[in-house]
């Protein structure tokens, strides 16, 4: 199995930052595509950015400029600064990853998630 386990979340004030973190644990052959979505109450979850193994990434558009992920393709973890943060952006953050993994035949690549961590921005 493998497992992603998200820590960063909290309570922040408008204007203020946090870092997120998802670190993947278990048995796979390697990371590929790592990303960050949200899901704030009552909305759909909608996404955040991805980053490749090889760190091309991708964002939502309205969120371009103030959040940056990265990883640590030795660590097999993957971050997400946020930045000049709004009411808006209170919400579960929720890591993925696709995990190469054995199989009995061939290797398969299965996507995987975290279970979240709370982020809530308010004064």
């Amino acid at each position: 199995q493998v497992q992603l386990v998200e820590s960063g979340g909290g309570w922040v004030q408008p204007g203020g930052s946090l870092r997120l973190s998802c670190v993947a644990s278990g048995t796979f052959v390697s990371l590929s595509d790592m990303g960050w979505y949200r899901q704030a109450p009552g909305k759909e979850r909608e996404l955040v950015a991805t980053i490749t193994s090889g760190g091309i990434t991708n964002y939502a558009d309205s969120l371009k400029g103030r959040f940056t992920i990265s990883r640590d393709n030795a660590k097999n973890t993957v971050y997400l600064q946020m930045n000049s943060l709004t009411f808006e952006d209170t919400a579960v953050y929720v890591c993925n990853a696709a995990a190469l993994r054995r199989g009995f035949a061939r290797n398969y690549e299965r996507v995987y998630w975290g279970q979240g961590t709370q982020v809530a921005v308010f004064s």
